[in-house]
């Protein structure tokens, strides 16, 4: 069997050793419920208060700002639903953009149809950077919300989110933004960014799966998104799981201790891919923005290729990535971020995310290039498309 090279760091990571052994003990020993008031629960209510604090010092946060839920999704419904419910008073106006992950596209898509939200989705440049006199020129006196995510988890494009707060600040409009992809792997002061609302999740920086949590700001009137009992402050009821909780705590304050060095290092190894990539595969494009994007991010797009044929030929060579197609879900419709970003169909169709890690080596990205040349000459080589380019009839779509 051959030995994986994972690079799909961007839908999960390797939950860390430590983060594990730091769990283990809430499932077997101290498994009180918090909300009791034996010894035991008053060490799971300890350990919850602890992980609140660490993950508030990475944003410079207050711990009571500090709501845990069960990821990144419902972070993001209840951001928007809440928000909504709370501020409708004033108006029914949300602005979003074209790129933002499904948990809040389809949650501003509920709003509009079931709750009668007016939405505007913004426009993006062709590097998926808002353009913020457009964003400006959005807001009316109805606008309660703006969602902008700080990092596309599809193109790794990093917005310009302290620019977008400040809009937001001098227009008294509530900002919130999808940290998901960006938590752990970039400073986010969001006092310094005027960020009112963040969601986050734990399984993108090497913690466990089934929990997030939302910043909200102190003074931001948000509703409880769960009711019954009185956890998370009465705000969104039921008993926490606290080795998840326990687990983000421990992953959070190891993505912030270690990021200034291990997200160097995925720079030089992200830069290298994309130049090596860039040089030695003809009728590509790198997606999203050139510099300005995460640190473990890369995105091509390979023309007279299917996306969906590049991963399985990948995973055949022991290669772990993503399309930017939606093919592999079942969908003949391409990435609506790519779209967005003003590449057809065809070109959309042939891309390919590849995600870094602090465990990926030089000797990984060499590897990993190499299949994807030999992949993509065999590919091009059964494409009647590519045929008719090589023969001059017609002409590359790939400025």
């Amino acid at each position: 069997m051959k030995p994986m090279i994972y690079l799909d760091n961007a839908a999960t990571t390797k939950t860390a050793p430590e983060v594990v052994d730091a769990m283990l003990p809430y499932f077997s020993e101290l498994y009180g419920n918090p909300s009791s008031i034996y010894t035991i629960a008053g060490k799971s209510k300890e350990a919850i208060t602890a992980s609140r604090e660490t993950i508030a010092g990475v944003l410079g946060a207050k711990p009571e700002e500090i709501y845990f839920t069960a990821g990144g999704s419902e972070a993001d419904n209840w951001a928007l639903k809440a928000a909504f419910e709370a501020y409708k008073g004033k108006g029914n106006h949300i602005i979003t953009t074209k790129i933002e992950h499904h948990a809040i596209l389809h949650t501003c898509e509920y709003l509009e149809k079931e709750r009668g939200a007016r939405i505007t989705y913004l426009d993006v440049d062709e590097d998926g950077v808002v353009k913020l006199d457009q964003l400006e020129n959005a807001i009316t006196p109805e606008t309660i919300l703006i969602s902008v995510m700080f990092a596309n988890n599809e193109i790794g494009t990093i917005q310009p989110i302290k620019e977008i707060g400040m809009i937001a600040r001098e227009h008294g409009i509530l900002f919130h933004t999808d940290a998901v992809q960006a938590f752990g792997q970039v400073p986010i002061p969001v006092d310094e960014y005027d960020i009112d609302m963040l969601s986050s999740s734990g399984h993108k920086i090497n913690g466990p799966k089934g929990i997030g949590f939302l910043y909200i700001r102190k003074g931001v009137k948000i509703r409880s998104f769960v009711h019954g009992g009185a956890q998370e402050r009465k705000r969104r009821a039921g008993t926490e799981n606290v080795p998840g909780i326990v687990g983000y705590g421990v992953a959070a304050r190891r993505a912030a201790e270690t990021m200034r060095e291990r997200t160097q290092k995925e720079i030089q190894l992200r830069d290298y891919m994309i130049q090596r990539i860039n040089a030695e595969v003809p009728n590509c494009k790198l997606n999203g923005h050139p510099s300005r994007r995460l640190p473990n991010n890369v995105n091509f797009s390979f023309e007279f290729v299917e996306g969906e044929s590049l991963l399985i030929m990948l995973d055949m060579e022991g290669i772990c990535a993503s399309s930017g197609s939606a093919c592999t879900s079942g969908s003949l419709d391409p990435s609506h971020v790519l779209l967005a970003i003003g590449l057809p169909h065809e070109i959309a169709h042939g891309s390919l995310r590849l995600t870094l890690s602090d465990e990926t080596t030089k000797e990984d990205i060499d590897f990993t290039v190499d299949k994807i040349k030999e992949i993509v000459k065999k590919l091009r080589a059964m494409s009647p498309l590519y045929e008719d380019f090589v023969a001059g009839k017609t002409k590359s779509m790939i400025q």
